[in-house]
């Protein structure tokens, strides 16, 4: 790491808990000498009375599923420590208000309804003995989701009342961590493809269709191991065990109202690198936004996947942003005179 790489005074800040997901933004950012640290959330504390303006730019990596590492308590913890830097005008990327939709997938649909996009019909509950009368409002087959999810954890499918009764009788449902969930239509890929645009800077940066085999609800993009050639991808960014899903992945260029739409969801919810997907359900033909994520992790293999590196682009973006930020603050101090 540069001790002053790009003219940064003070460090960009990369704050995550995942120990693999990061490897190829950290290259990118040392190819490029810049002055940059890692925050390891699960090792981090904060003084609320400190004046100094510790970093140029913070950038959270924080991930909804960190409470499947043992990390539940962090989530709630990073969203103080966020609050915490805007309030000392740090500049954040992916700040409170994206981490709070992060983290609140009943936030993400009241957003949708908000736009005008459609979305699978849905109910949000809190205590498993509503779920059935929410599942016999939206119709089976339903979806039962933890609120704050990540990698398609808690997620679970019930085609009858039958079976999500047996659920609710033998306490099997899992509501997560703030112990609200989505009673969700569940709905049939068209094709067996799922989309997924990404941005960064709230703009469109590239799409990839995923081409599911049914058998998992976690989508990550950095973990599907083939293109749609059958070809194998290099998996930069997951751990070396991640599981080979059979699924596969191709570049795609969704049309200009897709790209509105996702535009205008990130900008609701604050989301400045992130990614939506949506689907067409096989059963009625429908377009359904059903996913917000702003802890976003590229495609694999992207340069062989979309014909170049994203890693590439978002480093160059928070050098950007770091440095338009630094220049700001020197001028506010200088007009004030106040401390730098």
């Amino acid at each position: 790491m540069s001790s002053n790489g790009n003219g940064l005074e003070k460090p960009i800040a990369i704050y995550y808990e995942h120990p693999d997901w990061f490897r190829p933004l950290f290259q990118q950012l040392d190819e490029r000498g810049t002055n940059w640290v890692k925050i390891d959330a699960r090792h981090h504390y904060y003084d609320a009375a400190s004046q100094e303006r510790e970093f140029s730019l913070l950038f959270n990596r924080m991930s909804p599923s960190a409470w499947q590492r043992g990390l539940a308590h962090a989530i709630f913890y990073t969203l103080n420590y966020l609050a915490h830097l805007e309030a000392k005008r740090v500049r954040v990327v992916n700040g409170y208000r994206c981490f709070a939709h992060e983290i609140s997938k009943a936030q993400q649909l009241t957003n949708l309804e908000k736009l005008g996009l459609p979305y699978p019909q849905a109910r949000v509950i809190n205590h498993p003995s509503q779920a059935l009368a929410a599942a016999e409002a939206v119709g089976y087959p339903v979806v039962v989701k933890p609120n704050i999810g990540g990698s398609g954890a808690g997620i679970e499918r019930f085609s009858s009342p039958e079976q999500l009764r047996a659920a609710v009788e033998a306490n099997r449902l899992y509501f997560g961590i703030d112990s609200t969930a989505l009673v969700q239509e569940a709905f049939i890929a068209r094709d067996g493809v799922i989309t997924r645009v990404e941005v960064l800077g709230g703009k469109y940066l590239y799409a990839i269709r995923i081409h599911i085999t049914g058998e998992s609800f976690n989508l990550c993009p950095a973990d599907i191991c083939q293109n749609t050639r059958g070809e194998e991808l290099a998996r930069i960014a997951c751990p070396v065990d991640a599981p080979k899903t059979g699924m596969k992945v191709e570049g795609y260029q969704p049309p200009r109202q897709v790209i509105e739409d996702v535009e205008r969801i990130v900008e609701l919810a604050g989301v400045e690198v992130g990614g939506i997907e949506y689907v067409f359900d096989e059963r009625t033909g429908r377009q359904l936004y059903y996913d917000v994520n702003a802890l976003s992790n590229f495609v694999a293999d992207p340069v062989r996947v979309i014909g170049f590196n994203p890693y590439a682009r978002l480093a160059d973006f928070l050098i950007s942003e770091a440095q338009g930020h630094e220049a700001k603050h020197a001028e506010r101090v200088a007009s004030t005179g106040g401390p730098r």
